[in-house]
């Protein structure tokens, strides 16, 4: 079998496409679960908007709800909305939100230099951890039980 390797220093967004399109194809034979996902409305977004008396947003949360699992991936507040347990509320009603919408889990990640003990006050346990990345610090997956 013979093969050469062709190496490129830029996005080729053609052959990206053919290896998510071959990796969703694996994945959709092995899994039922990447299987259902893929239908229509299998994948429910959450996002929790804050805004301000101006209706300027200032922080939020954006979520999917899927496998019974809510996956946080993105949650900002502006500085001067830190510290005042708003963020502390509005992940408690994401959770509750994602629970009426069938989540009994939740995941999200971060960096070392972000929130992880704000997390873990909340209930998050690490369940894993990638040193130095990027160097000096470490990333993590964490994880709650929501039932």
């Amino acid at each position: 079998m013979e093969y050469q390797v062709e190496v490129l220093h830029k996005q080729h967004e053609a052959f990206t496409n053919f290896l998510s399109e071959k990796i969703r194809a694996y994945n959709n034979e092995h899994s039922s679960y990447h299987r259902a996902s893929r239908q229509q409305g299998a994948i429910q977004p959450l996002q929790l908007i804050v805004t301000d008396l101006q209706q300027q947003w200032v922080g939020g949360i954006t979520a999917e709800v899927y496998w019974g699992w809510v996956e946080i991936h993105k949650f900002w507040f502006s500085e001067e909305y830190r510290g005042k347990g708003i963020g502390t509320k509005l992940l408690a009603k994401a959770e509750l939100v994602a629970k009426e919408m069938g989540a009994t889990k939740a995941l999200l990640t971060t960096y070392e230099f972000q929130a992880r003990t704000f997390y873990e006050a909340q209930g998050y346990q690490v369940v894993g951890e990638i040193k130095d990345y990027p160097p000096g610090s470490s990333y993590y997956t964490m994880v709650k039980n929501l039932v």
